[in-house]
């Protein structure tokens, strides 16, 4: 069946899944799930355990999934994080989809989480495919008012190459960038991913995990753009502190 959606909206039960009622259950899991990971019990066989016994739904585990770190591994995210003060004259490498479909998912109405490494993450995914939504043009406008306003003074799109209609948004990105006169380029390569974990001296526009864990060094632009852009945003808090 096509894709047909328009937006990078909830999805039907998100309201109930994580709305107020559910909230107050759904920390209590987070923190219980730390707990485990902060002492070094696997990530599947933890969710698993936290999950049954608080009934979650898999959207919820997926949620707790995105969000949860072992709190040590925060820790040497956040030690490798700079403030958005340090962007000014600089070059920055950014994660495209990664960060597009988090802002796109905030315009939308779309669960946006708050993680324990301060990151924010959506919901959405990309599956071999890449659909443009009516949010698509102005989470980019949103994205080059804020890279301008940091003074930044080259920005480096990666594109994931297999991902299908990549080339039509590479092409759709260049124009708004020459509209605007933002420094723009727009590249699309086999693994961002491993691009973007280069030793290389740039700076990182990055929520993925992976990435963060790996990269010399990053920036958590969406943290800064998203609450301050978008008020009405559906946040979701799920950031336990350090267990004891």
């Amino acid at each position: 069946m096509p894709d047909v959606r328009k937006h990078r909206g909830p999805h039907s039960q998100d309201r109930r899944l994580f709305g107020p009622e559910a909230l107050p259950r759904l920390n209590q899991a987070a923190a219980d799930l730390a707990w485990l990971l902060d002492r070094g019990y696997a990530l599947t066989s933890s969710l698993k355990l936290v999950g049954d016994r608080y009934d979650l739904r898999a959207r919820q585990r997926l949620a707790l999934s995105r969000a949860l770190a072992p709190w040590p591994q925060v820790l040497a995210r956040r030690e490798k994080q700079l403030p958005l003060e340090h962007l000014a004259g600089q070059s920055v490498w950014i994660d495209g989809y990664n960060t597009l479909l988090t802002v796109e998912a905030a315009l939308a109405g779309g669960v946006v989480l708050e993680c324990r490494d301060g990151a924010l993450r959506d919901m959405a995914s990309v599956h071999g495919s890449y659909r443009r939504v009516e949010e698509t043009v102005p989470a980019l406008e949103l994205l080059g008012r804020e890279l301008k306003r940091l003074e930044v003074q080259q920005v480096r799109w990666l594109l994931d190459r297999p991902v299908s209609n990549s080339g039509r948004l590479k092409r759709l990105m260049l124009q708004l960038a020459a509209q605007h006169h933002w420094p723009w380029e727009v590249e699309l390569v086999f693994s961002p991913d491993g691009a973007l974990c280069e030793p290389h001296s740039h700076v990182v526009v990055s929520s993925d995990a992976a990435v963060l864990d790996r990269c010399r060094c990053w920036v958590n632009l969406n943290a800064e753009l998203v609450p301050r852009c978008v008020p009405e945003v559906f946040l979701v808090r799920l950031a336990p502190r350090a267990t004891t």
